[in-house]
């Protein structure tokens, strides 16, 4: 293996992990001269949409509207838990396996700013028991929040404990081939709050799940905040539905373009959509028309 370190072996094997991963449903991955953002996927999160939806009924609108990737929140229909058992986890990776639908991973509510030590310690070890479910059933990661800044808690303070807690989870996480995302949310959604996090959490198996928020565009502009934390970019990034006039999306996707990103834009929208396989397919065609301007622009 020459000289390489602990450090690299390990983003090597994640590399390899999320390339895997993503030639499930991007007929791009493998092939020479490609334009950038030809490794960019289109998925879903479980936030609204289809979260009353038990896991057959969920693959079958997302096969149908050929939308092949899906982040799965907690506390939804599909119950995806960490109490199921052995079997009911093999039953869920199979389904899975014979969809061509890729599992993207697990979404947690699990937040990493509590001052009570009981409170860190409790989503610490619920998040880990995600990890193992992930891993279990075909998933890649999983995703946790910072998420406040405790008005009674010096924010250094705040801002040191989420990134050394990252940093834990990051290193078990990596024993179960499992990414750890941090989502870009809360009081800690400012990109240089999440950057000061992401000094201190350098295991390179914590990453940052954008998430397009209204914060995103404050201070030097949109593809400042960008490029403060793309260089730790995991497999995931939430959008929400690219029509919404309040956020540039057409810009954003031409930055990931432009960094040639390999990963998956997932989409957590928040409206509640009668045909929910029709709005799937309008917001998989928006993604796909925004990508070929960015490409032909890059």
């Amino acid at each position: 293996m020459g000289g390489l370190n602990r450090r690299e072996l390990l983003g090597a094997s994640l590399g390899l992990g999320l390339a895997s991963v993503l030639g499930r449903a991007s007929p791009a991955a493998g092939r020479a001269a490609q334009p950038p953002g030809s490794h960019i996927g289109f998925g879903m999160v479980t936030y609204i949409w289809g979260k009353n939806l038990a896991l057959p009924e969920l693959l079958d609108c997302l096969t149908r509207a050929k939308v092949l990737g899906v982040e799965l929140r907690t506390q939804r229909a599909h119950k995806v838990e960490p109490d199921l058992s052995p079997a009911e986890r093999a039953e869920v990776k199979k389904r899975f396996a014979d969809s061509p639908v890729t599992l993207v991973g697990l979404g947690t509510a699990e937040d990493l700013h509590h001052a009570d030590p009981k409170a860190l310690r409790k989503a610490v070890e619920t998040t880990k028991a995600f990890i193992k479910l992930s891993h279990d059933v075909g998933g890649s990661g999983v995703k946790v929040r910072p998420n406040d800044l405790p008005k009674n808690v010096p924010e250094e303070k705040t801002i040191a404990q989420i990134g050394k807690t990252l940093n834990e989870l990051a290193a078990f996480g990596a024993d179960f081939g499992q990414q750890v995302r941090l989502e870009v949310h809360g009081r800690c959604s400012p990109l240089p709050i999440i950057k000061r996090i992401m000094d201190i959490a350098d295991h390179p198996n914590a990453a940052v799940c954008w998430n397009s928020n209204s914060t995103d565009l404050q201070g030097a502009g949109l593809e400042a905040n960008f490029n403060l934390v793309k260089h730790r970019f995991g497999a995931t990034a939430h959008v929400r539905r690219l029509e919404s006039p309040d956020y540039p999306f057409q810009e954003l996707i031409r930055l990931f373009v432009k960094m040639d990103y390999r990963g998956w834009i997932l989409l957590e929208a928040h409206d509640e959509p009668k045909d929910l396989v029709a709005a799937l397919i309008h917001e998989r065609e928006l993604f796909q028309r925004m990508l070929a301007q960015a490409q032909a622009s890059a």
